[in-house]
């Protein structure tokens, strides 16, 4: 798979995620079954009950602090450090899971839940504590802040450099996403359009999966490492 490739682009989801321990979307007992999506990820469940929502992401926070990465995050590391080619790696997830994994070049779609959003100045600032008590905003001093999440309503970050990969790479990697939130359910067609060759490693069939050339399943700490090991002795 990897003669003729010189620029990757990898996009990663709640799956990759999933196996450290953190709740998904669909995860039975888990965060997100306590609340209702509409009240905790959306703006419009923000104005309604803020409280509920820093709340929410408080805990979403905190509980970052009891996984860690897995060996799928590792050998995506281990690809950014060996592959002589070029790779972007865009994840919708907002843990921190693949810049503690190695990764140190990560493009964050949908936000970061360590980092904080003043709504008074439109700044972000790095953030690791709570934000239901109001602290203050650390360049405006406005007690504003909000998790700098992208809910569902507002724009993914750094659109255009995604779609400027897509329109460039010779191969899109889909590892551990549903296939069922645009934009980037959309990538594959992107990519394909532009000619790139496009593989899913997920855990079962998404909704898209049809749509790639190939599709690989199994858990993502399984073929994840399985398939950089392919990459790099082939282009080695």
């Amino acid at each position: 798979m990897s003669a003729g490739i010189h620029r990757i682009v990898i996009l990663t989801g709640a799956g990759i995620s999933a196996e450290s321990g953190i709740d998904t979307f669909r995860s039975a007992g888990g965060l997100w079954e306590q609340h209702r999506i509409e009240d905790v990820a959306t703006p419009e469940g923000f104005a309604r009950d803020p409280d509920l929502v820093l709340g929410f992401y408080d805990m979403r926070r905190a509980a970052l602090e009891k996984v860690e990465p897995n060996p799928a995050h590792a050998a995506l590391a281990r690809l950014e450090q060996e592959f002589a080619g070029e790779l972007l790696l865009v994840t919708q997830n907002v843990d921190d899971l693949h810049e503690r994994g190695g990764s140190a070049k990560v493009l964050h779609m949908h936000g970061e839940l360590k980092s904080a959003l003043c709504t008074s100045c439109d700044m972000r600032s790095p953030w690791l504590g709570t934000m239901l008590d109001r602290p203050p905003c650390p360049v405006c001093q406005a007690r504003t802040l909000r998790p700098d999440v992208v809910w569902f309503g507002e724009m993914p970050y750094r659109m255009d450099r995604i779609y400027a990969a897509l329109e460039r790479c010779d191969l899109l990697v889909s590892i551990g996403t549903s296939g069922a939130v645009y934009p980037a359910a959309g990538f594959v067609q992107e990519a394909r359009a532009s000619g790139a060759r496009t593989l899913e490693l997920n855990l079962e069939p998404s909704e898209g999966s049809r749509l790639f050339h190939e599709s690989r399943l199994g858990p993502a700490s399984v073929l994840v490492p399985e398939w950089v090991d392919e990459v790099l002795s082939r282009a080695g």
